[in-house]
């Protein structure tokens, strides 16, 4: 996996929650963009989770990103109509 297509899934509008997949079936989720540390060289990332605890991925033994997509099919919109 390279930083390129995280970063795809970091910026998007509006954030969706994502969860890595890693070649020994481990798996992240991300819940919001302020729960994930992006590392300069682009070989790390760092996933908090709520609880304060957090995990180092190395890019390299990611094999996905999924991103969760809320029942609707469409981002939640906030506010009134």
């Amino acid at each position: 996996m390279t930083i390129d297509e995280v970063r795809r899934f970091f910026d998007a509008q509006p954030f969706m929650p994502f969860t890595f997949f890693l070649a020994d079936g481990r798996q992240f989720p991300v819940v919001g963009r302020e729960f994930i540390a992006l590392s300069p060289l682009g070989r790390t990332a760092v996933v908090y989770q709520p609880d304060g605890m957090f995990d180092v991925i190395d890019l390299l033994l990611v094999t996905s990103l999924k991103a969760h997509v809320p029942d609707n099919g469409s981002p939640k919109r906030r506010g009134k109509r």
